[in-house]
């Protein structure tokens, strides 16, 4: 069963503006299945994953981009980074949009062939797992926190109560797991076989895979957390350097995000380590052991996982507007913080999570930090278990989390 992407749209519009479009993002989060369903008869399709297409696109790109016909798809570029000078060349005499749609899951090679050889000819569209919206069939946004953007949220969306909330953070986001049933601990098992065997391997030297599989681990059980890579990789048995360079593989391959503390030269004493999450929960379910979306709930990383559902969702909710994720967080020294801060158009929006079903005021009460920094501060919200939107006091609403 194919669900409908919110990206599509992006897709289109990038096709029509750039000769080469290039959709990355972790492994099965949809990325071929969406463009060989955007594609019209025309468009031919060639993967890398083939060993003779891959040996071919390595040793005489010349003769590949001849067997194969534009407009092509060309899936897991990354194989075959010495195809982008013959790209660059082929699209600078056709001077045609759209001609060559391209899909990696590795970043760092293929990013850099990228910058230095399709530089102004390429459309980067980014592509994550499932959004509730999309799996709810409704309308995606990006994420607003006006008061008519939330009531118009509102109106699109459908009641998830607190088990259906933490069933489907449980079972995670990737498409696979909704086209047809399968055992969900045995897809998660070779998703991260994979990923460590193919993708890992390839993109860095790791040399011990079993120790990597446990820093995965270690990452997985302080999602929602402040990064500390002394406190990584002491429980994983490796340097800082080491913890620091295997975090920056995760969140380049797109498993985890990371996001950065708000900065302004009012603000004292802030924090400068970047908040953790794992953007598919339940990856991040299967690594820290928890079988069901019952005994998750009542947990004792219930509210870290709720957290992490929460943030995982404003981020796809821009990234399928195509947009980049405005968003930022706030803690000091006297341990005062604010969870998310969204600043659109000079205006900072501060958000709270919070896994209660009747937020206070006072669960926003760090919120008039943000009037010294001297830019306008929107409406505050608290994204909660609430069962509908309601105004908590002037400038601060409750926001039901089955809402985003």
């Amino acid at each position: 069963m194919f669900i409908p992407r919110a990206l599509e749209s992006v897709i289109e519009e990038t096709s029509a503006s750039f000769p080469v479009l290039l959709l990355t993002g972790p492994r099965q989060v949809g990325k071929t299945t969406l463009l060989e369903k955007m594609s019209g008869p025309d468009r031919n399709y060639v993967t890398l994953d083939d060993p003779m297409a891959r040996q071919l696109a390595s040793t005489d790109p010349a003769l590949f981009l001849q067997r194969y016909k534009t407009p092509l798809i060309i899936d897991e570029i990354q194989y075959a980074p010495q195809l982008f000078p013959f790209i660059k060349m082929h699209v600078d005499k056709s001077r045609k949009n759209g001609e060559f749609w391209l899909t990696g899951s590795q970043m760092f090679p293929m990013m850099k062939g990228v910058s230095e050889s399709l530089a102004g000819r390429v459309g980067v569209i980014p592509m994550q797992g499932l959004s509730g919206a999309e799996i709810g069939r409704r309308e995606s946004k990006a994420w607003t926190n006006d008061r008519d953007s939330l009531l118009a949220h509102a109106d699109r969306a459908f009641f998830l109560s607190l088990s259906d909330i933490y069933s489907l953070i449980h079972k995670g986001f990737m498409p696979g797991l909704y086209k047809s049933k399968q055992n969900q601990e045995r897809f998660y098992a070779s998703y991260i076989d994979t990923y460590i065997q193919r993708d890992i391997r390839d993109l860095a030297q790791v040399a011990d895979e079993l120790q990597f599989q446990r820093f995965l681990m270690a990452c997985a059980a302080r999602t929602s957390q402040m990064v500390n890579y002394s406190d990584l990789a002491k429980d994983v048995g490796i340097s800082s350097p080491t913890a620091k360079k295997w975090l920056s593989l995760l969140v380049s391959s797109g498993l985890i995000i990371l996001i950065e503390p708000y900065y302004n030269n009012a603000l004292k004493r802030v924090v400068k380590a970047p908040n953790m999450y794992f953007m598919d929960t339940g990856l991040a379910a299967y690594l820290t052991r928890w079988t069901s979306g019952d005994t998750l709930e009542v947990s004792a990383m219930s509210g870290a996982f709720f957290e992490t559902f929460v943030v995982s969702e404003i981020v796809k909710s821009f990234i399928n507007a195509g947009r980049r994720p405005p968003l930022f967080y706030y803690r000091d020294s006297d341990k005062r913080e604010i969870d998310l801060i969204m600043e659109e158009n000079g205006i900072l929006f501060p958000i709270e999570i919070k896994k209660k079903g009747n937020p206070k005021a006072k669960d926003a009460r760090h919120f008039p930090i943000l009037e010294k920094t001297g830019k306008p501060v929107g409406l505050g919200t608290i994204i909660c278990l609430c069962s509908d939107l309601m105004p908590i006091k002037e400038g601060l609403w409750a926001v039901p989390a089955w809402m985003i």
